[in-house]
C-alpha cells in the first residue's frame, strides 16, 4: 500500500509494445522545452500588454507625472499579469493539442474502418485485410500519421503471434477515444465467438461516421457563437485602448482608486463569463 498523499507517477508519452516498438499515448502530451518557452512568451506578452493597458499609470503625482512608484507598479503589475497568463495558458494549450490529436485520430480511424470493411467484403481474411488497409492508407496519409503508426504496431504484433484483439484493445486504451475502445471490445467478442466481423466493422464505421457528421454540424452551428464570444472578450481591451489613445484626460480616471476597483471587477466578470461561455459551447456528442 502506498503512502497517503503520495503523488501518482505521470503517464508516459510512449509505452513500449510487446514487439519493442514505441506505442503513442494519446491521453497525454508533454511539450518540449522550446514549445513551453514559445507559448509562455506569447501568453506573457499578451498578458503583460493587457495588464499595462488596464493598470498602467497608477501612482502618478498630483500633477499627473509618473513617479518611481508608477514605474515599479507598471513593471510589477504587467509582469505579474504576464506570468499568470503564461502559467495558465500552458495547460490550456496542452488540452487543445490533445483534443486536436484525438479528433484527427478518430477521423483516421474511421477511414481505417472504411478500408477494412471494403477489404473484408472483397473476401480477404482479417489478417490480410489489415495488411491491405495499411497499404491503402499509406497512399492517403503522410508518413508518420497516427493511424499508420498504429497499423504498423498491429502488423508487427500479428507477425510476432500476438492476438489481434489484444493489439486493438491496447490501441483503444491508449487512444482515450471511447469509439475506438468500444470497437476493440466488440471486435474481441465477435472474433473469438465466431461473430460476423464484416457486419461489426461496417456497423461501427457507420456509427462513427454519423457521430462525426453530427459533431461537424454542431461545430458549424456554434462557430459563430464562439466568434462572438471571442469578440466580446476582446472588446473591452480594444475600447480601453481607444479611450487611452483618444482621451488621455478621461483615461486618467482608470488610475484612481474607484477606477482600479471598477476595472478589477470588470476583468473578473469577463474572465468568469469567458469560462462559463466556453463550457456552454463545448458540446460533446
Amino acid at each position: 500500500m502506498g503512502r497517503k498523499g503520495k503523488k501518482e507517477p505521470a503517464e508516459p508519452q510512449y509505452y513500449m509494445s510487446a514487439t519493442n516498438m514505441p506505442a503513442y499515448n494519446y491521453k497525454v502530451y508533454y511539450m518540449s522545452f522550446l514549445e513551453k518557452a514559445l507559448y509562455f512568451l506569447l501568453a506573457f506578452a499578451v498578458g503583460a500588454a493587457v495588464g499595462y493597458l488596464f493598470y498602467g499609470g497608477i501612482g502618478k503625482d498630483q500633477y499627473g507625472d509618473p513617479t518611481t512608484l508608477t514605474w515599479v507598479l507598471d513593471i510589477g503589475i504587467s509582469g505579474g499579469v504576464g506570468i499568470t497568463a503564461g502559467v495558465l495558458f500552458l495547460p490550456i494549450r496542452t488540452k487543445q493539442i490533445i483534443k486536436k490529436r484525438r479528433r484527427n485520430l478518430s477521423s483516421q480511424f474511421r477511414d481505417m474502418l472504411d478500408a477494412l470493411s471494403t477489404s473484408l467484403g472483397a473476401g480477404k481474411n482479417v489478417m490480410e485485410s489489415f495488411t491491405s488497409v495499411y497499404e491503402d492508407l499509406k497512399v492517403q496519409y503522410d508518413e508518420g500519421a497516427f493511424i499508420l503508426r498504429e497499423l504498423e504496431l498491429i502488423l508487427s504484433g500479428i507477425a510476432n503471434n500476438i492476438e489481434i484483439e489484444e493489439l486493438l484493445l491496447d490501441f483503444g486504451e491508449r487512444s482515450g477515444v471511447d469509439d475506438i475502445k468500444s470497437f476493440a471490445n466488440v471486435f474481441k467478442i465477435s472474433y473469438r465467438k465466431g461473430g460476423n466481423i464484416k457486419d461489426t466493422i461496417r456497423t461501427t464505421h457507420q456509427i462513427l461516421s454519423d457521430k462525426m457528421e453530427i459533431s461537424e454540424e454542431i461545430e458549424t452551428v456554434v462557430t459563430s457563437n464562439k466568434m462572438e464570444q471571442n469578440m466580446m472578450i476582446a472588446m473591452p481591451v480594444i475600447l480601453v485602448g481607444l479611450i487611452k489613445m483618444m482621451s488621455p484626460d478621461f483615461a486618467a480616471n482608470f488610475a484612481t482608486p474607484t477606477g482600479i476597483l471598477s476595472t478589477t471587477i470588470a476583468v473578473v466578470m469577463f474572465v468568469v463569463a469567458y469560462y462559463v461561455g466556453k463550457n456552454i459551447l463545448d458540446i460533446k456528442v
